[in-house]
């Protein structure tokens, strides 16, 4: 099929019965073959189709003298009258056995409702235990059996037909052929179709149908942007749960500019390039590169069905959203059954996505689930469906997961999901992003100080949990917001307060008394002089003794270190001296020690103990080796010994440099203490006001 058919080459007028000859000939022939030689065929395909279909055959095969039976419930003279009040299927059943047991010559038996003698999921309904052994009764008649890809038949009577034809959409050299010059016009600026670029928007549209869609539209001759009509036509080719979705790559997700740009290298920019081929050859070489299966995976929260959803939209693909649990049934076969509907439904709104959210709940590796054992037949049924698909026709596989490692190894080789996108919690520099386009949204009007202080805060861990704050949290702290606003009725911009009161309003503050605060702000004002005078130590963001932080009374939060992938011994040290910093200011202020150091104390023995067992910078005494419980090498005493002289000969050192800090700068932690005890809580701004600027010359202590 040429890129561009010329106006005059196509069709002036198509009858659906036209348009289905147009659009199936190799079927409708290999049907005919088939049923000439005696063999049943079985033609799975919308209803919609077959009345024409069997038109079609007919028409062929009446030439050579075959005679037909059609069973679709109307009265048949030639056959015994019905009895009154006999339903559908019982009408269809009774022709058929009236046809199987006084047929004496060869004939061709047409079964157009053949799915109604199931149930849903396969099983066999009453009608259908007398109608099976009908089937097989005489060898004489040929069947030729419809079925509609939603409903499923049983083995036993599928196994009748050694010949079957699937029909979904139409093939992409046949479109030509089915679209008029009229309908033409109304989809092109030139005088002529781009029959590829209509394609992707109606590749899972059968002949019937598409020809009703193309009579339909409107709109003016040879306009100047097609897009309209193609919209007429995408959005009467949505079925079941299927939407259009309408989310921005760029403008509704903030930041992820990595994970954006391979998107966009790999998928995106890809199928661009196959719009753009200049001829069939470079199209079809452009689509044995695309992964049709794809890997979002990544914490919960982070966007991964949004990142689907913005991929989608790019490419005006339709977008189902299917959760694994959901497709689990008790039911032998109906979890393998709802999974095939799925893609059968998503082919036919091609182009289209099938999003499966939390995919390892069905498609764990095999032999490790401790399920039912439906799972494994899922991910065979799973395999099944990827491998049926047509190069031509846009449909896609993202499967969403938080464990990416528990997948089963058969779905992750190339060919089925082969693309791999991970999304991580965002950094600061997406978290920006991401609050900016909240903001607009919801309007929140936030000041420049507030954006900065969300960046800060949602890098920490949220608030009673062991997760930090993913695209979902700070979502919910912006939504917070903007309800704040509205209930305050408030017009101006958002500032800090506004923000702490919002977000710790229904926190459970304990009613600490004057010397529980001066006990807090003490040991914090020890914590952020010791880090002032560590050249190690990030610049300090924030310090507060109002309890906003959850199992904490106060806190000193700093901003990120410059150098985030490379950790050196000097910054562990600074560190530890940081850490003893509250408990020392304690001792040198109040002559007396309070429990709150306990935290500090066990991550500062944490440290000392990676830099003597796992880093190898314990010194002399011990050696540069890594220290590991093994029962081929054990670990003597002498070693254990030198390994615990070296862990608090470290500590020490540390303590007595964090006390050395704060006895040469009392005053400075003095002024601080009671500036906290005023404000509760003080920011990089105030802290400017009161902290010197240091210039951080101190030597870093050197291995021994």
């Amino acid at each position: 099929m040429s890129l561009l058919v010329p106006e005059d080459q196509l069709p002036v007028e198509l009858t659906p019965f036209a348009a289905v000859e147009a659009a199936y000939p190799a079927e409708i022939t290999r049907v005919t073959d088939a049923l000439r030689s005696g063999l049943p065929v079985l033609v799975e395909g919308e209803k919609e189709l077959t009345p024409y279909l069997y038109k079609a055959v007919r028409d062929r095969l009446k030439k050579e003298g075959r005679s037909f039976l059609y069973l679709d419930g109307r009265p048949i003279p030639e056959l015994p009258a019905l009895q009154p009040g006999m339903g559908l299927v019982a009408t269809i059943v009774f022709y058929l056995r009236e046809a199987v047991r006084g047929a004496v010559n060869e004939r061709v038996l047409v079964l157009p409702h053949l799915d109604l003698l199931t149930t849903s999921v396969g099983g066999l309904t009453s009608e259908a235990r007398e109608v099976i052994p009908l089937l097989y009764e005489n060898p004489e008649l040929v069947f030729l059996g419809f079925k509609d890809p939603s409903f499923p038949l049983p083995k036993v009577i599928e196994n009748l037909f050694p010949r079957r034809e699937h029909l979904l959409g139409v093939p992409r050299e046949r479109l030509r052929h089915l679209v008029t010059q009229r309908e033409s016009r109304k989809l092109s600026n030139a005088r002529a179709l781009k029959g590829y670029q209509l394609y992707k928007h109606v590749s899972g549209v059968n002949a019937v149908r598409l020809r009703r869609l193309l009579s339909t539209l409107s709109g003016e001759d040879y306009p100047s942007d097609p897009k309209p009509a193609e919209r007429q036509l995408r959005q009467a080719t949505l079925v079941g749960q299927l939407t259009l979705p309408d989310v921005d790559l760029e403008k509704d997700i903030g930041g992820y500019a990595k994970v954006k740009e391979r998107l966009q290298k790999e998928i995106l920019d890809v199928l661009a390039l196959k719009d753009a081929a200049a001829d069939e050859a470079q199209m079809k070489a452009v689509e044995g590169l695309i992964p049709r299966g794809m890997i979002f995976w990544g914490p919960p929260g982070t966007g991964k069905t949004l990142f689907a959803k913005a991929m989608a939209t790019s490419l005006g693909a339709a977008v189902t959203v299917v959760s694994g649990p959901e497709l689990k049934s008790k039911w032998v076969g109906e979890s393998e059954e709802n999974l095939r509907q799925v893609f059968t439904r998503a082919r036919q709104a091609a182009p289209s996505i099938i999003v499966f959210d939390e995919l390892d709940s069905f498609a764990t590796a095999r032999g490790t689930y401790q399920g039912s054992g439906v799972e494994h037949s899922m991910v065979n049924q799973l395999l099944t469906e990827m491998d049926g698909f047509r190069k031509d026709e846009l449909v896609f596989v993202v499967g969403t997961t938080n464990f990416v490692e528990s997948l089963d190894p058969a779905l992750l080789r190339p060919g089925r999901f082969e693309f791999h996108l991970h999304i991580p919690f965002p950094n600061a520099e997406d978290r920006r992003a991401i609050i900016r386009i909240y903001d607009q949204k919801l309007g929140l009007q936030l000041s420049d100080r507030g954006l900065e202080w969300l960046v800060k805060k949602t890098g920490d861990f949220v608030e009673g949990t062991n997760s930090r704050h993913s695209g979902d949290h700070i979502q919910a702290i912006c939504r917070a917001l903007a309800r704040m606003r509205l209930r305050e009725k408030k017009t101006g911009p958002t500032e800090l307060d506004d923000i702490e009161r919002t977000l710790s309003s229904y926190n459970e503050r304990p009613n600490l008394t004057p010397r529980e605060e001066r006990v807090i702000a003490t040991h914090e004002a020890g914590h952020a002089v010791a880090a002032l005078f560590t050249p190690n130590s990030p610049a300090i963001e924030r310090i507060s003794i109002r309890s906003d932080l959850v199992g904490a009374l106060g806190f000193v939060s700093y901003s990120e270190p410059a150098s985030r992938y490379v950790v050196t011994r000097g910054q562990l040290l600074d560190q530890i001296c940081t850490l003893f910093g509250g408990r020392e200011a304690e001792l040198l202020f109040l002559e007396d020690l309070s429990i709150g150091s306990a935290a500090d104390l066990d991550r500062a023995t944490a440290i000392a103990r990676a830099l003597v067992e796992e880093f190898g910078m314990g010194g002399e005494a011990v050696g540069v080796r890594r220290f590991e419980t093994d029962e081929r090498e054990p670990i003597s005493d002498k070693a254990l010994a030198a390994m615990e002289e070296s862990v608090k000969q470290i500590l020490e050192e540390q303590r007595q440099r964090a006390r050395t800090i704060l006895d040469e700068n009392r005053g400075l932690v003095q002024t601080l203490r009671d500036l906290v005890l005023e404000k509760k809580v003080l920011d990089k701004e105030a802290l400017a006001s009161v902290l010197p600027k240091v210039e951080k010359k101190n030597p870093v202590p050197s291995d021994r």
